[in-house]
This record gives structure tokens, sequence and C-alpha cells, in this order.
């Protein structure tokens, strides 16, 4: 489908859906969102309506390639980042170092965000191959013809994706209403409720099947990549099918990337320092956001060891028996 008015047939099905989220918005279980009035709970996550509603656009309209490749992730695990060396490593023979899409462009315009989808659906029957996309969905919220395409998977320490998205959503928060306190933001998290959690259940989601589907999922931890970003970018180069070569390995190719993607460099480029990042129709976000620290361990800075307490015990009881384990980071 295109960005214009869908046939009449296909008007009277947007129109079912239409209903269809109205009544999902009146029954389903609601709590206090993070920088939208509420979230809803839909299959088990937390999702706010237009979201919501870009997930039943995406189970009927969305026709999945063979040949795509999804970047997934709960917010704020090292998205930006990923999305950056998953292009570079992909694209690295259309591009120098000198001359590169990214000193031009933010990291996100070189996936579409299927979560940002409304109304006619995009169009992306023209796209380059492979396509690209990105989403915060749980593996299971996802429709079953993305089953065979391949995905690579980002986590982090949920500690510092609670502190880092506590920053982010008082950005982007409507300035009418009072900034979201670190406890309030604390307490919601431990319960599950943040957009796309519970976190825990969306980690999962992903590894669950990246250890049944090997092949399709490549499942990554942010704390390994900033231990050794040039291991990380071999194996992406390797599961996206265009292995680094000796070739490359002597012309220090995988360092070139590792030194493009870098938050140092990325996050002093001009482009991601002003302007702003549109994700479909729905949001825009100011570029600069998306480069607060990245660092391991922020968290220290803010929580109590009473909190983190709390959290590492909730991580424990989630994960165990899965063979999921986080690093400690303090």
């Amino acid at each position: 489908m295109s960005n214009a008015p869908g046939t009449t047939e296909e008007d009277a099905e947007y129109k079912k859906i239409c209903e269809n989220h109205k009544h999902l918005i009146e029954t389903l279980p609601k709590c206090n969102g993070w920088w939208t009035p509420h979230l809803h709970n839909y299959n088990g996550f937390w999702l706010t309506p237009d979201i919501l509603k870009a997930n039943l656009l995406l189970h009927t309209y969305f026709k999945s390639h063979p040949t795509d490749i999804f970047l997934a992730s709960f917010m704020k695990s090292g998205t930006t980042w990923l999305k950056a060396l998953v292009f570079s490593t992909l694209n690295r023979d259309s591009y120098t170092f000198s001359d590169h899409y990214l000193h031009k462009h933010n990291p996100h315009s070189a996936f579409s965000p299927l979560d940002a989808e409304t109304y006619p659906i995009t169009d992306f029957t023209n796209s380059l191959t492979p396509r690209l996309f990105s989403t915060h969905f749980a593996r299971t919220m996802l429709p079953a013809c993305m089953s065979s395409c391949k995905f690579v998977y980002v986590c982090r320490d949920p500690k510092d994706v609670l502190i880092s998205l506590w920053h982010f959503m008082n950005k982007i928060r409507s300035k009418d209403v009072p900034p979201l306190s670190l406890d309030e933001a604390f307490e919601l998290f431990c319960l599950g409720v943040s957009d796309y959690g519970p976190f825990w259940e969306q980690v999962l989601s992903y590894w669950r099947a990246s250890l049944e589907y090997p092949d399709k999922i490549l499942f990554l931890k942010y704390e390994d990549m900033k231990k050794e970003p040039e291991v990380v970018v071999r194996k992406l180069a390797a599961f996206v099918g265009k292995p680094v070569t000796v070739e490359e390995e002597e012309k220090g190719v995988v360092r070139e990337i590792v030194k493009l993607c870098s938050f140092e460099n990325l996050s002093n480029l001009e482009v991601n320092k002003e302007g702003f990042e549109k994700f479909g129709r729905l949001v825009n976000i100011e570029k600069r956001e998306f480069f607060r620290k990245g660092v391991i361990g922020d968290w220290k800075n803010y929580l109590t060891k009473e909190m983190k307490e709390r959290i590492d015990g909730i991580t424990a009881q989630k994960f165990k028996g899965s063979g999921l384990v986080f690093t400690a980071t303090g």
C-alpha cells in the first residue's frame, strides 16, 4: 500500500481496525503513562494508544520479505548505536569512511520504524534490499510472517535502561504536566509498566526465540558491545551474510566501522545535534535526545542500594531457568 487513500475494500478494513482499537482502548487495563496520559495492557504488554493502533495495522497490512532485517530492542538499550553499526556493516561497500551516509544522516533514518505506522501504511515496495526495519515490540507481538526474517536484538542492564528511559521520557513529555519523578518511574518500571514493557518479558521473548532459531535472531548485550565492539561487528557481518574478509581485516575496516559509529563520533556530528527525527507520522524527537551518555553503570548516580537490590531481585526471579544472565555493572 502507499501513502494515498486505499481502495474501498481497504478503507472498510481500516474502519474495522478503528472500531476494534476504540473498543480495546475502552476495555483494556490501563495505567499512568510515562509521556502519555495512559498505557494500555494489550496481550501482556503496555502500549500507548497510538502504538497499539500501529500494532493492529502491522498485523493487517504488513508483508515481510525473506531478506528483511529487523533491529529490535527495548527502549534505551543502545538502539541508536546498533542501528549505526548494522547499517555501516551491511553497506560497507557503498560508502567511504571519509564520505559516509552517517555523516549526513541520523542512524534512525536508515531504518523504517514499524511502531510508528498510521493508515495508509507506508509502501515499502521500492525500498532497497535488504529492507531495514526497527521495532520495540516484543517478539510475540509481531506478525507470524516475520518469523522467516533475520532479527538483531540488543538488551541492556535494566537499571541503566530505567535511568536512560526516565531522562528520555521527561524530555519528550508534555511541558503542560509536571516531570515524572524518579521514584514514580522506578515504581512503574518495577511493576512492568513502561512503554513496550514489562522489560523482562520483552527481553525474554527475543532470548527464547534466539535459542530456538539462532540462525534467525542474533541476541546481543549492550555491555558486550561496549567492551568488545570489534567482535560484535564481526558477528553482525557474518549474521547478515557479509562476513569480514581477510583483506578487510588487513585494511582495518572493522576498526573504522567501530570508530565511525562510536558515541564520541556520532554525538559530535552536526547532523545529530540539530533538528528532529520523524518516526512515521506520529512523533518528532530532537536528534540530540538520542545521545545522552552512552556508558555502563550510570544507574549508580541515581539509584539507592535498596532500589538496586529490588531491580536485581526482579531480574533474578524473571530470568531464573532461562539461561540469560546480565553482567554485573556494580
